[in-house]
């Protein structure tokens, strides 16, 4: 079943696979569901919220593909932050990374199942969460590119429909859809900070979770057949993805209806596609909603397996999740992220309240907590590249140091603002909780494997995958 332990996964995933996992990773079902709740809470400014958010992306991933393009085969930014801040960054990283998939597949299974119950009702919801974790832990484990293959089609549903949306949106906002009549004026509909100037800063806090995600490719990448340039084109495309698909249908969504009569319970989506005239436009939207939770759930099994595939690399988790089957697929890494995944589907009908509620929110400031790390990681990374290896700098992050220096004040600015936002400071306390258990666990490990220490190395260009 298993080949040598600590073999590295196999390059399957094509160049398409790679484009679609960067191309749709951005869109999640919190932009069809949860963007109506934003522009209620925000009002027309929510356009302002989200590009703000998207930015500070922006520039993370810009980061993530300099130091990619410099060591395409390190595989992930935990590597960055070990190689560059030492041990303790990669571990925390690494582990802070791996909690928040696990706890993204128990919430992603259960959204699913919700959708399911709603044309299924007689079906029990456990039953749906159940056989969703089995069919996508069962295309997980078959190989790499089963993975891809499957995360293509998925992507490609979200990618087609919000281009739909664009262009349907785009056509009525300027009156030339049929029934519609030119509402562009709607986006400063009662002024367009309608709810205040701090409730831009409020719907940061909400949006800059939805974006969390992107950097997912960086990881796929490594299993791809170029990875140096898998990831370049991937990171090197964010700005545009995430002005065309959030900000703009954000942009359209206030336009299109007055922003007091966006739903916040229901899908916006579905209510513009209605005013199109589009028939069934809420079951459309239904299916659309179910393949991007089914599409998050895939990629973060994907990526919870791999990252704890890469702790291992450093006694950083048990020996024995470094057996990989023979298409070098690390299937005990994906059974050990899954079990958990099970157990905390089933702690949201036994204790809904208590275990699933601290497994959910107890990572809902891990997006920033990474976003920080990342950003020390390539301050460090750049200067010693720039003094011994100028050469790889391929790909730069544009206006270094200071945009790096500015990502991370914004990122601590959106940690520090969550202590105003009443949905989102036990968000915080939690998650602070998580990243404090993880610090202390690090010189147990430490300890447990010898004191052998992971300092910061030199950057360097490690072996490739085996081929397939």
């Amino acid at each position: 079943m298993s080949q040598e332990a600590g073999a590295a996964p196999r390059s399957s995933l094509r160049q398409r696979h790679v484009r679609m996992i960067a191309l749709g990773g951005i869109i999640g079902a919190s932009l069809f569901i949860g963007s109506g709740a934003v522009i209620h809470t925000v009002g027309p400014a929510a356009v302002l919220s989200y590009a703000l958010g998207g930015l500070l992306v922006v520039l993370v991933m810009r980061m993530l593909g300099e130091m990619a393009a410099a060591s395409p085969a390190l595989g992930s930014f935990m590597e960055y932050a070990r190689e560059s801040l030492g041990g303790w960054a990669g571990f925390t990283i690494g582990w802070l990374y791996w909690y928040f998939w696990v706890g993204v597949v128990a919430f992603e299974a259960v959204a699913g199942a919700k959708i399911l119950v709603g044309w299924l009702p007689a079906v029990p919801q456990w039953v749906f969460s159940l056989a969703l974790m089995l069919l996508l832990t069962g295309t997980n484990l078959v190989s790499a590119r089963s993975f891809g293959e499957t995360e293509f089609w998925l992507a490609s549903v979200k990618v087609a429909t919000i281009v739909v949306f664009l262009v349907l949106g785009t056509l009525f906002v300027l009156g030339w859809w049929p029934h519609g009549t030119f509402s562009a004026g709607n986006i400063a509909l009662d002024g367009f900070f309608a709810t205040g100037g701090f409730s831009v800063v409020h719907g940061v806090v909400i949006v800059i979770f939805s974006y969390f995600g992107t950097e997912i490719v960086t990881i796929a990448a490594a299993e791809s057949e170029e990875p140096a340039k898998a990831v370049t084109k991937a990171t090197t495309t964010t700005a545009w993805r995430v002005i065309l698909f959030y900000v703009g249908s954000v942009a359209l969504l206030v336009m299109i209806t007055p922003w007091r009569d966006v739903p916040s319970g229901t899908s916006p989506f579905a209510a513009a596609f209605g005013r199109f005239g589009i028939p069934a436009a809420e079951t459309i939207v239904s299916v659309v909603v179910l393949t991007a939770a089914l599409s998050v759930l895939n990629s973060g099994l994907y990526t919870a397996s791999r990252m704890l595939f890469a702790l291992r690399r450093h006694a950083w988790a048990p020996r024995w999740i470094a057996d990989t089957t023979k298409r070098g697929v690390p299937w005990k890494a994906i059974l050990v992220s899954t079990v958990v995944g099970y157990v905390a589907v089933v702690m949201s009908y036994v204790a809904p309240d208590t275990v699933f509620y601290f497994i959910i929110n107890s990572a809902g400031a891990v997006a920033l907590f990474v976003y920080v790390i990342i950003a020390g990681s390539q301050l460090r990374m750049r200067r010693r590249l720039e003094a011994e290896a100028p050469e790889r700098l391929t790909l730069r992050m544009w206006g270094y140091p200071w945009l790096t220096w500015v990502t991370l004040a914004g990122a601590l600015a959106v940690v520090v603002s969550m202590l105003f936002v009443a949905d989102a400071r036990s968000q915080l306390y939690l998650s602070v909780l998580s990243l404090a258990v993880i610090l202390l666990l690090y010189p147990l490990v430490r300890r447990a494997r010898g004191g052998r220490a992971a300092p910061p190395g030199r950057a360097h260009r490690s072996a490739p995958p085996a081929p397939r």
